[in-house]
Formats: C-alpha cells, sequence, structure tokens
C-alpha cells in the first residue's frame, strides 16, 4: 500500500497526505493553513510565496529530498524576472507535492499576518480587514446563459473563493461591464466582508489582476486634533499619517465650551458639525497626497471619539452630555457609509466609530483599552489618557474600571500665560539649577540646552516663543524640587527662595524664564495664576485615578501607562513630583503613545477586534465622578504639591522635595493664606 507523501507547514506545524501532484497552496487550503492568495493560485498576485527546506527533520520524522517539490517552472520564472522572488522562495499554487516535504510560510505570505508594533509590550496586530481583494475569471455570457454579468460574477466568486451572496452598489453596476470586457472576463473585486449591519458587498471591480492595494484609514479625533494614519490593508503597513488641528477650536477649547455654544446657538452644532467634517475632508486629502495615492482608494475608515466630539461629528446635539446624567444618544458601536457622514473617501467606503464606554468616557477610552488590553493584564495597570477631558481606566483580568476627568486645557499650553501649543520655538524640557537657581530649557526644534553657545544661532529661525504642555509641567514641578514654589503652590520671593529670577507680580510673585524682549521676542514667564491651573488641572487627573483605586479598593498600582500623544512626551519624574499620577516605581511608568489612535488601527485591520472590544466595553465599569462624594476630598488634597495627604515614598526616595512655605501670614487668597498646608 502505497502511502502519499506527507507535506508538514511551519510554524503552523498543521501536515497532511496529500497525493502527488497537489500544489501546496491547496495542501495548505485543506489544512486551514494560513496561506495567502488574491489570484485563486493563477501564478499572478505571488501572495502565496513559501519557502521549502531540505534535509533530515528528527523532529517531524522526515528527510526531504531535493526533488521534494516538483521543478522551478515557466510561471514562476516569469515573476522572477518581472519582480524577483527571494532566494529559495517558491509560489505555492505553482510547486506540487513530489515527496515528503516540510513547507514555511513566510510572514508576508500569511493572511492573517501580524503587523510588527513599536512598543514590545504591546501586542501584536493580526490582518483581518473587513474589505479584501478577490482575483476571478468569469464566465461569458452567451444566448444559451441570460443571466447578468453582476449574476454571473457573484456566481463565480463564490465558485472560487466561497464567499457569501454579494450585493452590489449602483456605482460598481456602472463600471461593470466596461471592466469585464477590457479584462476579457477577469477581474480583481474590493469585497466588503460584511458585518451586523451591512451584508457582504463588492464595491468595486478592475480589468484583470490589479496590482496596487486599497486602504483604510484609522482616526482619531480628539477635540484638540484630528490625528489619522492611513494603512495599506493588504499588508497592514502605516503608509502615511498626519494631522491637523480640530477646527472647532473656534467655538471653545474645552468640550464644555462647545457644549455650551450649542445650547446658547440654535444652529451651533450643525456649525461645528460641518467644521469637523470639513476639517478631516482636508486631512484626508492632505494624506492621500502625502501617500500618493487616489482618495478613491480608501475604503474603510475607523474612528474614535471622546462622546462630545461623537455627536458632533455624527450631527447629534450634544446638548445631553451638558447635564447630569450625561446621557449618550447610543454608546454601542456604529457601522456607517462615509457618504452619510459626508465624507469624501471611496464611493462606498464604510465607516466603524468604536463604542463609547459611557457618559464622558468615550470610543477614544474604548480604543485604549483595545489597545492596552487592561482586562488581560495579570498585574494592576492604571491607563491614563491626558487631554483636556483626561480618561482614566484601572483594572486586571479580574476587572476593569473607567472615569473622566474634566483636567482643561491648561497640560496643553492654554490658560497659560506664555503657554501654546506644541510647535517649534516652544520650550518644552526644563532644568533649574539648585544652587543658582537659574533655568535653562529646550526648545521643540532644537536639541541644544539654552546654555549652549550655538543654542541662539539654532532657533534664531524659530525664536523662544512660549512654553507647551511638557514644558509647564517639567518647570512647575522644577520650580517645587528647588524651593521656589512650596507645597501649597505659592512663588516665593527672591529673599525665600534664592533666586533672582523671582520679582514681584502684583500682590504675589513670578519666575522669569526667558527674556527675549531685547531681539524682539517674548518676556517668557510663569505667574502664580499659572500654578493654580496646573494645580487644578493636575488635581482633577489625580483625584479621578485615586477613586478608581478606591473602588477597587487598593492604595497603589502595579504600573502607570501615560497615553495620548500629549502622554508620550511627559517625564514621569516630574509628572510624579507634580503629583499628577499615583506614588510608583519610575520603571513602572510608561509611555503608550497615540493608544487610542493604535486601537483605531487594530479595529481597522482586523475585523474580529471590533467585536471583541464590543464585548470588553460591556465588561467595563464607569465611576462618575461628579457624584463620588470622596472625590472632592480627593481633589482638595491633590491640590498641593504633589499632594497634602498622601506620603508619595517611592517619590521621596528619589527627590529631595524641600520643606519650605512662602505664605506671608496675610490670609489673602492672592497670597496663599488660604491654602496653608501642615503636610507637604
Amino acid at each position: 500500500m502505497t502511502t502519499d507523501p506527507l507535506v508538514i507547514f511551519t510554524p503552523s506545524g498543521k501536515r497532511g497526505h496529500f497525493p502527488i501532484g497537489t500544489p501546496i497552496l491547496a495542501a495548505a487550503r485543506q489544512l486551514g493553513v494560513d496561506l495567502d492568495s488574491v489570484c485563486g493560485g493563477r501564478g499572478i498576485c505571488s501572495k502565496c510565496q513559501i519557502s521549502p527546506s531540505y534535509g533530515e527533520f528528527s523532529k517531524h520524522g522526515v528527510t526531504v529530498a531535493d526533488d521534494a517539490l516538483s521543478p522551478w517552472n515557466e510561471v514562476e520564472q516569469r515573476y522572477d524576472d518581472i519582480r524577483g522572488l527571494a532566494k529559495g522562495r517558491r509560489l505555492g499554487c505553482q510547486a506540487t507535492v513530489q515527496g515528503d516535504v516540510v513547507v514555511d510560510v513566510p510572514p508576508e505570505s500569511q493572511v492573517h499576518k501580524q503587523v510588527v508594533r513599536k512598543r514590545a509590550e504591546a501586542r501584536e496586530i493580526v490582518m483581518n480587514p473587513s474589505t479584501r481583494l478577490y482575483y476571478v475569471e468569469v464566465n461569458e455570457p452567451d444566448m444559451h446563459d441570460p443571466s447578468g454579468d453582476l449574476e454571473r460574477l457573484i456566481k463565480a466568486l463564490r465558485a472560487e473563493w466561497d464567499l457569501p451572496e454579494l450585493e452590489a452598489d449602483l456605482g460598481v453596476l456602472r463600471s461593470l461591464q466596461p471592466a469585464l470586457r477590457k479584462g476579457e472576463w477577469k477581474v480583481t473585486c474590493a469585497i466588503h466582508l460584511g458585518d451586523d449591519t451591512f451584508s457582504p458587498r463588492i464595491m468595486q471591480v478592475w480589468p484583470g489582476y490589479y496590482e496596487g492595494s486599497i486602504y483604510g484609514l484609522a482616526v482619531d479625533l480628539g477635540s484638540t486634533t484630528i490625528a489619522a494614519h492611513l494603512c495599506d490593508l493588504q499588508s497592514g503597513e502605516v503608509v502615511a499619517s498626519s494631522g491637523v488641528m480640530n477646527p472647532q477650536i473656534r467655538f471653545g477649547e474645552d468640550l464644555m465650551s462647545r457644549v455650551s455654544y450649542s445650547m446658547m446657538n440654535p444652529s451651533g452644532a450643525d456649525e461645528m458639525t460641518r467644521a469637523v467634517r470639513e476639517g478631516m475632508n482636508s486631512l484626508f486629502v492632505q494624506i492621500a497626497s502625502e501617500a500618493e495615492i487616489d482618495r478613491n482608494l480608501i475604503v474603510d475608515a475607523v474612528f474614535v471619539c471622546n462622546p462630545v466630539m461623537h455627536h458632533l461629528f455624527l450631527g447629534i446635539d450634544p446638548f445631553e452630555l451638558g447635564q447630569a446624567p450625561f446621557a449618550l444618544a447610543t454608546s454601542e458601536a456604529l457601522a456607517l457609509r462615509a457618504i452619510e457622514l459626508d465624507l469624501n473617501l471611496h464611493p462606498a467606503a464604510r465607516v466603524y466609530i468604536l463604542p463609547c464606554i459611557a457618559g464622558h468616557v468615550g470610543a477614544d477610552a474604548a480604543a485604549v483599552a483595545l489597545s492596552e488590553a487592561p482586562n488581560k493584564s495579570e498585574d494592576l495597570v492604571l491607563i491614563v489618557d491626558v487631554g483636556t477631558n483626561a480618561e482614566i481606566i484601572l483594572g486586571n483580568k479580574d476587572k476593569v474600571l473607567a472615569c473622566s476627568s474634566p483636567t482643561g486645557p491648561a497640560f496643553e499650553g492654554a490658560q497659560i500665560s506664555s503657554g501654546q501649543r506644541a510647535a517649534p520655538g516652544a520650550i518644552e524640557r526644563v532644568e533649574i539649577d539648585p544652587v543658582s537657581k537659574l533655568p535653562r530649557f529646550k526648545v521643540i526644534g532644537c536639541d541644544l540646552w539654552s546654555d549652549d553657545p550655538d543654542f541662539e544661532t539654532q532657533t534664531a529661525q524659530t525664536g523662544i516663543t512660549g512654553i507647551c504642555g511638557s514644558g509647564i509641567i517639567e518647570m512647575v514641578a522644577e520650580m517645587r524640587m528647588t524651593g521656589i514654589v512650596d507645597a501649597p503652590g505659592l512663588i516665593g520671593s527672591p529673599e525665600q527662595t534664592g533666586s533672582p529670577n523671582c520679582f514681584q507680580d502684583g500682590r504675589t510673585y513670578s519666575f522669569l524664564v526667558h527674556d527675549g524682549t531685547e531681539t524682539g521676542g517674548p518676556k517668557i514667564t510663569v505667574t502664580n495664576r499659572d500654578i493654580r491651573e496646573i494645580q487644578m488641572a493636575k488635581a482633577a487627573l489625580y483625584s479621578g485615578a485615586r477613586l478608581l483605586m478606591d473602588k477597587f479598593g487598593v492604595d497603589k498600582v502595579d504600573r502607570i501607562v501615560l497615553a495620548g500623544a500629549f502622554g508620550a512626551h511627559i517625564s514621569s519624574k516630574h509628572a510624579m513630583v507634580l503629583g499628577m499620577i499615583p506614588d510608583a516605581p519610575l520603571n513602572k511608568v510608561s509611555s503608550a503613545g497615540n493608544a487610542a489612535g493604535t486601537g483605531a488601527r487594530i479595529a481597522l485591520l482586523n475585523r474580529d477586534a471590533r467585536k471583541e472590544i464590543e464585548d470588553t466595553v460591556h465588561e467595563i465599569h464607569k465611576i462618575e465622578t461628579a457624584i463620588e462624594p470622596r472625590f472632592q476630598e480627593h481633589f482638595v488634597n491633590a491640590s498641593a504639591i504633589p499632594n497634602a495627604v498622601e506620603p508619595f515614598p517611592i517619590l521621596r526616595s528619589i527627590v529631595s522635595l524641600p520643606d519650605v512655605n512662602h505664605n506671608s501670614g496675610s490670609g489673602d487668597p492672592a497670597s496663599g493664606g488660604r491654602r496653608r498646608r501642615r503636610r507637604a
């Protein structure tokens, strides 16, 4: 009795016996091996590249002879001549089984390939987009088969790719017949595989084998900025990233200002909806131009946003979000057509909006949860997405809690006397000499410190224009570490602080950072009002985190993740000195960058992740800070730098915080008399 040759696939380890002459691609399909193909085994697309291995494999109990696969053929040679095949590679649709063989499927040949992420601790993205390309050959019409071209195309797709019954938009019907005839009845189709809202459908048809790609957008719609990543839906590669300021800023810096604008102006919500959609379309033109692709090739888009932006983007008045109980119109995920949102993408493009968690914890927080997966963490992780409205998540595999905290725009440089958004010329890093009490700094766009002899020359183009969010955090923390600011937040006099840069400013003192007036630049200072703004913002942030810890029944966390584009630039030591985040070892505080954007990219590239986050959101318990009695207590305590009652033992083992009090004792609020604390 003759035994058919054994075919073993790596890295999956799947194996089976197949008759001599079986194409490797066919063997892979029968075993459920993840081997890609767009052309259906016709030797056109080269997606099914494999690497056969020869010799003795004791682990598998086989010896692979040199003739285990059929010889190199004309199709492979033609492809190699035109595009080149890596040494040792074969096309799985052309190489046939001749004997026992071990076949490796390289990552780029896998349908559900993993997309590498920059941070090692983050999980990989497995490719499984909702829209894919399929090459198919269609029977020509004849007098004996009077069915329409669309019906025969759908029949061929079902027969060759085992796809479900498909639908098609009018735009496809308009281009279908020319495409079929130009391609000599061979076409490539972009197919949306369907979801709970839309049935599977043909989105576009190209004559012959389409050698290009199709694209999707992962968009983080923030209250300050709109950031987008353009992704290749076949490779998962981010081909372009870009961002613009949210044009709604002219209606209000923070979310509640925009809610107020819609309340006070009958057409206010419509104005803001129109503005954000126009801003997005401008961004899409910009990002498509950067990637040098046609915008009509963008067939899918995923959006994440906070609840107010969610409603304004959808054209829903956010009135109810401005008052208790902060009810959302819907918290569920939404699948829509781009055309419904006035988005200028592919005519049939689909849009998926991640679910909101509740109240003011939106789809952006859900995206962070998808990206960072606290529900799969063994240790207790605190995730803080720092922005004008901070979303805070605390959890592990046992449970996950979430809340939002209205920090306001101070962390982004707004409402700060010399504050500005992050841009070239903005101070982003600060150090204050503990002896001279004089500052030195770095600005965006220059790697030199301000006391470097070449600093002035290198910053001549941009100048020193102000202080951005990360700069103001470091500035206040450095002022606290050097005793220029006391624990209640009062700037001392030159005599109290030993700093010549402290100067009388009305009834309080301010601190001179840089005087650029001699060269026509601004005088950059930190005022006592600036300190108060930062205290209020950081107290709101810390109080939310501390409240979640109370609910979890813990007084410390295992690790802290700072999310958001702003979070990526924050110094963990300075954030802890300021009292923004709970006490923790500095090596356990990390940055996730734009985790919300990453979550959007995961949902774009893997349709299964959409179901995963929808299920996860239902398990996250939302804590409403507005009705929690201990929130105010935590807020008052957290107004001190770093905290009035929390001891911060880990921080104090690293840095020494001077025990100073600059209160003159007048009792006047402006002098800090009402903010006296016994403990720092």
